[in-house]
């Protein structure tokens, strides 16, 4: 009974594996002190734009809007990715440009229309 048990865990565990060592351009998470290019860091944040406006936080126009600019940045703590999109047909014009910020390791760190 206990090498059922044994193997039973075992062979759970390697099916679970993979996911556990996805690669840093299988996702929009990333471990480690290596910068992420600016290819990668591009489409992470605008996967994470449609994601604001799929869920309402920004208006559903925003989906449709490209990349403008990405820029390496000094930040508060370290120097960040700073992305910008721009939406000429945002209903509200002080929310035009929205600005979302990344680590150079690629983590989100915030997304405004300050772009502060």
């Amino acid at each position: 009974m206990k090498k059922f048990v044994f193997i039973a865990t075992l062979t759970a565990a390697l099916f679970a594996a993979p996911s556990a060592f996805a690669d840093s351009g299988s996702s929009c998470h990333f471990h480690g002190n290596a910068p992420i290019k600016e290819a990668v860091i591009a489409d992470c944040a605008s996967k994470k734009k449609d994601a604001l406006a799929s869920s309402g936080k920004i208006e559903a126009s925003w989906k449709l809007v490209k990349l403008e600019k990405a820029e390496s940045i000094e930040g508060k703590k370290a120097k960040e990715w700073k992305l910008t999109f721009s939406n000429p047909t945002a209903k509200d014009a002080t929310k035009q440009t929205l600005y979302m910020f990344y680590s150079l390791t690629g983590n989100f760190i915030a997304a405004n229309f300050t772009g502060k």
